[in-house]
């Protein structure tokens, strides 16, 4: 008797990014269990009305780890995710164009009148994107010293860790809130599919036809807004 072939694996990122996904995968036609909208469940994996496919909640930036070893077989992973580690088992096919960012270079706005980043030979930055960061400034010939913090980046140069940093700015409510101003733009960011490339070669007609139901998803989503417009 032939063994039943593995689920695929979907991550989805926790958080905001989540919540901008869920009308795109129900128009794709994946339904959930439950369990998955109920905040009191602590399971971490889930079922959907596919037999075929499970889901798994995971932090942002593991979502691309969790792709790129091959222990899911797709994900949805913020472009800042795939610029910082570049996995080369990970192939992204198709922008989703959610959790839309910028990546922006700040520092205190008492800063800005006398600041000049042209002149700049080395910066000292706090980050959650050293390798992001590092690239940026050495395009313009600029050593960067990179600051790894995983959070409240804007108490950095309240607190003298450092005078600027490298963060994603959606309203900029956060940076004006603690006295920072944009004063570079870096990127745009928006989320993709990414699908782990060993997998794709393995199960090319499965995984091929999650990418077109998701491209379909896009496109019928894309024209329910601009109709509503």
């Amino acid at each position: 008797m032939p063994k039943p072939k593995e689920k695929l694996v979907l991550a989805l990122p926790k958080g905001r990014i989540l919540k901008e996904v869920m009308p795109l995968l129900r128009a794709a036609g994946i339904e959930p269990e439950p369990a998955f909208s109920d905040d009191g469940a602590r399971q971490l994996r889930f079922a959907t009305n596919r037999p075929g496919l499970d889901i798994i909640r995971v932090r942002s930036f593991d979502a691309a780890t969790f792709v790129a070893f091959g222990a899911a077989h797709l994900g949805i992973v913020g472009g800042d995710v795939l610029m910082e580690f570049d996995y080369p088992e990970i192939y992204a096919p198709l922008d989703l164009g959610i959790g839309y960012c910028r990546m922006a270079v700040a520092e205190p706005k008492e800063m800005v009148g006398n600041d000049d980043p042209t002149t700049w030979s080395h910066v000292r930055v706090a980050t959650k994107y050293p390798a992001i960061t590092s690239r940026h400034f050495a395009r313009r010939g600029v050593q960067a010293e990179c600051i790894k913090l995983n959070g409240a980046m804007e108490l950095a140069p309240i607190l003298g860790l450092c005078r600027r940093i490298v963060d994603l700015v959606s309203s900029g409510d956060t940076l004006r809130a603690n006295g920072l101003v944009e004063i570079e733009h870096i990127t745009e960011i928006t989320s993709s599919l990414a699908v782990n490339r060993a997998a794709w070669k393995t199960r090319p007609d499965e995984i091929g036809q999650l990418i077109e139901d998701f491209r379909r998803a896009l496109a019928k989503t894309t024209s329910v807004l601009e109709t509503v417009k």
